[in-house]
């Protein structure tokens, strides 16, 4: 059980100050009646409970766990150097989740500005931290446009391993497939700075466009549309903190 204002505050809808005043002002209604509640301090079961702030429903999550289909021309930062952040595009309350110790949702691992495809966002660290260490092995799928023609050499040498320059240790892919002569599949489980663009340079092509189509169980819906977001659902958060198999060769 929770007070209303606690609640508010643990959504990120600004200071327990602010929230108090958002409710002593009426601006919130809680359940699918949308019944209105001007004391603050009122107690209410919180688990998926329903509530509206200044018109806008929302339903209380104690952790959040959300996808978001990263358009182009956007950075994984909260503080980009040259181009909007992906943050942006998120509700501020998902921006200001946990009061002003902490930071929000974020980002779990990133595309470089000019990639695109799924992003997950989670304010629980050991979500995030099971993701991205490379000893989960979640996979990651890429869909790669290049600027030359994609040959057998190259994705012999994928499979085998390239050295980059800040690692002596080969870094593998864990699945590669031609679509087209331009145009290949590539299954990561690690995520190095760049590490698409830079094993493909060096098997000495370029790449050209790059979108990520899944991450572990999880696919992009044809339906998320750039720039949107959505909770990721129950099923979907299992999948991704189900211990996955190690690739053949990892």
């Amino acid at each position: 059980m929770m007070e209303l204002q606690d609640m508010l505050f643990s959504q990120g809808f600004g200071t327990r100050r602010v929230c108090c005043g958002l409710v002593q002002q009426g601006l919130v209604q809680v359940g699918p009646e949308r019944t209105p509640c001007d004391n603050p301090g009122a107690v209410f079961d919180e688990r998926e409970l329903l509530f509206h702030v200044q018109g806008q429903s929302w339903r209380y999550y104690a952790l959040a766990y959300l996808m978001l289909h990263k358009p182009a021309g956007f950075e994984c930062s909260q503080k980009p150097a040259a181009y909007p952040s992906i943050y942006t595009l998120l509700p501020a309350p998902l921006r200001r989740r946990g009061g002003a110790a902490a930071a929000g949702v974020q980002a779990v691992g990133r595309l470089d500005q000019d990639s695109t495809g799924l992003l997950l966002l989670s304010d629980d660290g050991a979500f995030i931290h099971r993701l991205t260490s490379p000893r989960h092995h979640v996979a990651k799928v890429y869909q790669v446009r290049l600027k030359h023609a994609l040959d057998e050499r190259m994705i012999s040498r994928l499979l085998q391993g390239v050295v980059l320059d800040d690692d002596p240790r080969p870094v593998r892919a864990a699945a590669c497939q031609a679509l087209a002569e331009n145009q290949m599949q590539l299954t990561l489980t690690e995520g190095k700075y760049h590490q698409v663009k830079r094993m493909l340079a060096a098997v000495g092509n370029r790449v050209e466009g790059l979108h990520r189509s899944s991450i572990g169980r999880v696919d992009l819906p044809a339906d998320l549309l750039p720039g949107q977001w959505r909770w990721l659902s129950a099923a979907e958060v299992a999948g991704l903190t189900q211990k996955m198999p190690a690739p053949a060769g990892c």
